[in-house]
């Protein structure tokens, strides 16, 4: 698929990358979410949005081994979130060079609730957003060093579209 700009890249401001890549992807598969949940496989797929890089570049930039960075690319590919975009010769070697299937990753977790629309007063928006934001404080007071980590995603605002 050829690059063109699209609507999305004007409002997103997407950077255009060295390499062909679909425009988004939506990640909603559990092996998808779960590649992209590892803190070092996250800065991986950030570090191959601009331009195309070798396991050797990337263990540069994420201060890994090599061997780990060619592991964490693995399970990558394996999830269908980055593939080889090209190759180069280097002596003897084949060096391949890694990019991301997409420009945009769009994440979506199979137990997501669906969206909500209401139509509420200025004064019950108010009060609903102080329960939202009093929620957001419970969370993080209730956080501590053990146990699993847990992420809390809240979006409240008018639409626009209801009167």
């Amino acid at each position: 698929m050829s690059y063109r700009t699209t609507a999305i890249d004007r409002s997103l401001n997407l950077p255009e990358p060295d390499y062909e890549a679909d425009d988004v992807l939506v990640v909603a598969e559990r092996e998808q979410l779960r590649a992209l949940a590892d803190d070092a496989r996250h800065r991986i797929v950030v570090l191959l949005r601009e331009r195309a890089a070798t396991t050797t570049e990337l263990a540069a930039q994420v201060g890994l081994a090599k061997g780990t960075v060619a592991h964490h690319l693995k399970v990558l590919e394996a999830a269908g979130l980055v593939r080889v975009v090209r190759t180069r010769r280097v002596r003897a070697l084949t060096e391949s060079y890694y990019g991301r299937v997409a420009r945009l990753y769009v994440l979506k977790s199979a137990d997501e609730q669906p969206q909500v629309r209401v139509r509420l007063s200025a004064e019950d928006a108010e009060a609903l957003q102080r329960r939202l934001d009093e929620l957001v404080r419970d969370v993080r007071a209730a956080g501590s060093a053990g146990g699993a980590e847990y992420e809390l995603v809240v979006s409240f605002h008018p639409t626009g579209g209801l009167a």
